[in-house]
């Protein structure tokens, strides 16, 4: 197998990897003001993710760091192209970052409750943007023979690419209300996340109905069965999980939604093979792993160290979550 095709299947395994443990991760930023009032309810919420939500960031952090180092001219065109939007997202990152550090330091109500509104922001304008950016991947930019963007901003805002980023938002946001499921154990609070996540879970589904009928319309990653054939999977398996949620959430219906978004990160890169970025303006000038890759030596150096050390990240992480698997409760020391 050719070093650049190895390299096209370890980023889709990163993003796949980034997108089902950060999902929740949002989810569970963006359903906390919603589910109590109380400060204690929040803190118990967001205390479900205290010790993992830095390390699942790693993910995207290593996927882009893996996309420069293997295609530095996606790299560079991605982000040129996308820069404003990473921008926006860059500082809502960092504000959700410093809202989980700081938010505890007051008990004054009106402190909190700000940086849980930074939480909040911190959760869902990242996931929207992440929307954003796949569909518009997916549909093509206006990128030129050189490699370089040819349109601004607002070039990347259209009804089907807003609709992505609202596709994101209520799949991690129900992805979050299934996690939550397994964390907690206030029957109360259980019981108001249930009613969000059904609410959350339904729309998702309307809102992928019509975001894959805008997907054959718009692109051809639909024309390739494999492609099809995950998409489709993504359906069932989201189906699945919002049946088991509605009835007894539990494990099944968290597991049958990560395996809804990996299905669906899977399908995107396998109707986007051998393309990264697709232009608009003319199929030839679309960035691929031959055109855009590193060389061959490069590559080569590349797999040793990642067939090394990414073992060594996935078994840390796993560990960490062996660690924090127990439910959380109000009458938990570690909560006062």
């Amino acid at each position: 197998m050719d070093y650049q095709v190895i390299w096209f299947i370890l980023i889709t395994v990163l993003f796949t990897g980034f997108f089902f443990l950060e999902g929740f991760d949002y989810g569970v930023g963006m359903l906390a003001p919603f589910v109590s009032k109380r400060e204690e309810d929040r803190t118990l919420i967001l205390r479900t993710i205290g010790p993992v939500w830095d390390g699942n960031e790693v993910w995207m952090i290593t996927a882009g760091g893996a996309l420069f180092a293997a295609f530095p001219h996606v790299y560079a065109t991605m982000f040129s192209t996308f820069y404003l939007a990473l921008f926006l997202m860059l500082v809502a990152l960092i504000l959700r970052g410093v809202a989980f550090e700081l938010r505890t330091k007051e008990k004054c109500p009106c402190w909190q409750k700000t940086w849980d509104a930074a939480i909040f922001i911190g959760s869902i304008v990242p996931a929207f943007l992440w929307g954003v950016a796949v569909t518009d991947l997916a549909a093509g930019l206006p990128i030129g023979s050189n490699m370089i963007y040819q349109g601004n901003f607002f070039d990347l805002l259209s009804l089907y690419s807003i609709l992505g980023g609202l596709v994101f938002v209520l799949v991690f946001a129900y992805h979050g209300a299934s996690f939550l499921q397994l964390r907690l154990t206030d029957k109360g609070l259980l019981y108001k996340i249930q009613g969000l996540g059904k609410c959350a879970g339904g729309s998702a589904v309307m809102a992928y109905v019509l975001y894959l009928l805008l997907t054959m319309e718009n692109t051809d990653l639909l024309a390739r069965p494999c492609a099809l054939g995950l998409f489709l999977a993504t359906a069932v398996f989201f189906l699945a999980s919002l049946c088991r949620f509605a009835k007894k959430p539990g494990k099944s219906s968290f597991i049958l939604s990560a395996l809804a978004i990996a299905s669906v990160t899977v399908g995107f890169f396998a109707g986007m093979f051998p393309r990264l970025m697709v232009s608009s303006l003319n199929p030839d000038w679309s960035l691929t792993i031959t055109n855009a890759s590193s060389t061959e030596y490069t590559l080569s150096i590349m797999t040793v160290a990642a067939f090394v050390l990414v073992p060594i990240v996935l078994v840390y992480q796993i560990w960490t979550y062996y660690i924090f698997r127990k439910r959380l409760c109000a009458d938990d020391p570690a909560h006062h």
